[in-house]
């Protein structure tokens, strides 16, 4: 029961953020659209004390790739018709940090960063939680404005085989680029 309860709160304190200058959700009708690729982070080496992301990121895009090639898209290395972006946030009742590295340079990473601490300190709840917060962005190739945006949250579970991680992965992508629609171009 705590856990929807915080679920359903963090929901809704990221959908009402969306009424300030950055939004959570953005929907601008069909995307005529055949082809997508994630954006290209460039060369950066992590310093010695990161943790290794790699396995996070080729998940989040696989689950993201299985989602739009169900609704006809195909993946392309680059150069498609649409850039997917994706930022993670996660979070306590205290703090949240950002892995920013496939959702670009320029944007509004820091703004939804604080959206979603304010959701998951405005909690009423006084036990300690950790959540996360996938936001996903779907933007035009050639003129790079923003088409597409809408996000989940999730409780964080420690621990979890990597079947069950997999599926519940797929279960909150399929649940942001539910509502996403696109036209042969």
């Amino acid at each position: 029961m705590k856990q929807t309860s915080l679920l359903c709160l963090v929901a809704g304190v990221l959908t009402l953020a969306g009424c300030s200058s950055t939004p959570t959700r953005v929907d601008k009708g069909p995307i005529p659209a055949r082809s997508f690729s994630f954006i290209d982070p460039g060369a950066r080496s992590a310093p010695g004390f990161a943790d290794s992301r790699q396995p996070v990121h080729a998940a989040i895009q696989e689950a993201i790739t299985r989602n739009l090639a169900a609704k006809g898209l195909t993946r392309a290395v680059s150069g498609g018709d649409i850039i997917v972006a994706y930022l993670i946030v996660v979070g306590n009742n205290a703090s949240t940090a950002a892995v920013d590295d496939y959702f670009g340079y320029g944007r509004d990473a820091a703004s939804l960063q604080e959206k979603a601490q304010a959701a998951y300190s405005g909690s009423k709840n006084p036990n300690y939680f950790e959540a996360g917060t996938l936001v996903v962005d779907v933007i035009d190739a050639k003129s790079y404005k923003l088409l597409w945006r809408g996000h989940a949250s999730r409780q964080l579970l420690r621990s979890l085989p990597a079947d069950v991680r997999a599926a519940r992965l797929q279960e909150v992508v399929n649940e942001i680029l539910q509502e996403v629609r696109f036209s042969p171009k």
